[in-house]
């Protein structure tokens, strides 16, 4: 029997659905054209066509990894992230919608301090993929920025994700435990730290804690240790009038607030994800 688009497509869905995955269909339907490069258009049309037996191993392989709950993504190798296409390894977390949010709050006060000062220079602790200070960067053409990171392999895949948006000529990615090899003054400092608290860490959903580097989700015991280390050496590190952005959990708002206001900062700015809880927290130091 041949197989077709049609068919393959049935059979991800029903070993989706057997592995009690949620979105069985659209999962289906996203690993199956993103392996044959196929748009969304092509793929509702061509069903019936008939796929090349190489291409159906490959597809099974595929199917089989996300019945074992490894996310589709990891299993393409790649992620959309606010209009930039991001390589992911290992060694990054898998970058999420909603950390776009991040990106759209930040924007405008990157752009106000170009207004004012022609440049704006920014460093992403942590910086995985890249994802969060090479959005900003896309889209504030005079900013320039710094992404550090603890993994070795984060900092080659930054680096890689930089080239393949061609935004290397204003990036540079940098090994460091946050900010023990950084140098200089940045206009804007901003992490998603690891916040989750380590003994939540073994009851998160297998696509998460299988897939995403435990060194990018376990924040210690209460979640904060992270934010403690930021708000410790972020103002030696913060240019006049600057601001420091984090990420953090659903329910840290008044925490990670805590943590910051007893080291000089104040809260500026709240940002709220997609689904309407806190998202990141935007502070400024009171000199």
């Amino acid at each position: 029997m041949t197989d077709t688009l049609d068919s393959l497509f049935a059979e991800a869905k029903a070993r989706f659905l057997k592995a009690h995955i949620g979105e069985a269909a659209f999962d289906a339907r996203v690993l199956i054209s993103g392996l044959l490069d196929l748009p969304a258009a092509a793929f509702m049309t061509r069903g019936s066509e008939a796929v090349a037996p190489e291409d159906a191993e490959r597809i099974r392989a595929a199917i089989a990894r996300r019945a074992a709950h490894e996310p589709v993504n990891r299993i393409l190798g790649q992620r959309e992230f606010y209009g930039l296409t991001l390589g992911m390894s290992k060694d990054t977390l898998e970058p999420r919608p909603d950390s776009e949010m991040i990106v759209e709050g930040l924007i405008p006060f990157a752009r106000r301090t170009v207004a004012a000062k022609g440049s704006c220079r920014i460093i992403d602790l942590g910086t995985g993929t890249g994802a969060i200070c090479l959005a900003l960067l896309s889209a504030v053409p005079e900013a320039t920025g710094v992404g550090s990171d603890l993994a070795v392999g984060a900092v080659a895949m930054a680096r890689a994700n930089a080239v393949r948006n061609t935004l290397d000529d204003r990036f540079v990615a940098v090994e460091s435990d946050w900010f023990e090899r950084i140098e200089g003054v940045f206009d804007i400092i901003v992490s998603n730290p690891p916040y989750i608290c380590t003994d939540v860490v073994a009851s998160l959903a297998p696509e998460v804690r299988d897939h995403d580097p435990a060194l990018a989700l376990d924040g210690g015991a209460d979640g904060l240790d992270a934010y403690r280390i930021i708000a410790a050496n972020a103002a030696g590190h913060l240019a006049e009038g600057g601001v420091v952005g984090v990420e953090i959990g659903y329910d840290q708002l008044q925490v990670v607030g805590s943590v910051f206001e007893e080291k000089g900062f104040r809260i500026v700015d709240r940002i709220r994800d997609l689904g309407g809880n806190d998202r990141a927290i935007v502070f400024s130091f009171c000199n």
